[in-house]
């Protein structure tokens, strides 16, 4: 639950601030070309450095937990050892929500196994890094980790929808080709309307481009499907913005609801205030 208020209040600074509604989606508005999805010049991540990064303010025992486990890694003289371990260092660091070393030691493990469930894994867990991270020199090369992770499953298993769905919003969240995510992600809820990951991206995308109708249409799907604060947040901000008070109010009460965090409650509490003048 801490993790998610967290979340939640991360997302009301961003509304507040506008971000997520006067950013377009790179790509759909006339900009310069940009290097494609590589990261910035010079800047590159990996596991090592990743590991570096997410040992940064945690337990100084559960950093030694990580740090003997990778010491047997770099050590270990099998294939089915180093298996072992990349498996325990992907719990170890799940466990304290260190999402990007997740992605290598999936990664990693993917490589030495060639299983495609791992690279999903490598995938999902690379894209909740970069969504949580405001620096772009470490955005964009995760971003190119997800791509090609997505890409790894469906190299395998061309039908995967849930790595089309991953890739699909990595395409439009963090590449120069938005419209090839877009159309993945159509395809994915085409063969699948109730799919989760899908609608949910779909509709943060019609927010970014204003387009608050099929927003609004995504979401109440999302919520029908797996309800929490953050989409009703979102199903309520969307229909604020085509001003319909009513619904966004008991969209809002129920984002106020699911979350139970006192800073989410007092920005629901102002909204609702404002909605009901």
């Amino acid at each position: 639950m801490h993790k998610r208020n967290q979340i939640i209040v991360v997302t009301i600074v961003l509304v507040i601030m506008g971000v997520l509604l006067i950013q377009p989606i790179k790509g759909l508005v006339n900009e310069q070309d940009e290097t494609e999805e590589t990261g910035a010049p010079g800047t590159s991540v990996s596991f090592l450095s990743e590991s570096q990064r997410a040992k940064q303010g945690l337990n100084p025992s559960i950093i030694q937990e990580i740090t003997d486990l990778e010491a047997s890694l770099a050590s270990a003289g099998t294939d089915e050892t180093k298996a072992t371990l990349l498996e325990q260092l992907a719990e170890k660091w799940d466990s304290v929500e260190k999402q990007s070393p997740v992605g290598f030691a999936y990664a990693e493990l993917a490589k030495i196994t060639h299983d495609p469930v791992h690279w999903l894994k490598a995938g999902n867990a690379y894209r909740a890094a970069y969504a949580t991270v405001q620096d772009t020199a470490i955005v964009r090369p995760l971003t190119t980790h997800a791509i090609h992770a997505y890409q790894q499953v469906l190299d395998q298993d061309p039908e995967n929808l849930d790595a089309k769905a991953g890739l699909g919003a990595a395409y439009v969240g963090g590449s120069s080709n938005p419209m090839s995510g877009i159309t993945l992600l159509q395809e994915v809820v085409r063969a699948n309307p109730k799919h989760l990951d899908a609608n949910k991206s779909l509709g943060l995308f019609s927010m970014q481009s204003r387009q608050f109708d099929k927003a609004i249409d995504r979401f109440l799907t999302v919520v029908e499907l797996s309800p929490d604060a953050e989409s009703y947040f979102y199903l309520a901000t969307s229909y604020e913005n085509i001003g319909l008070k009513k619904e966004a109010i008991a969209a809002f009460e129920k984002s106020k609801q699911l979350a139970a965090d006192p800073t989410l409650n007092q920005f629901i509490d102002r909204k609702i205030e404002e909605l009901s003048k």
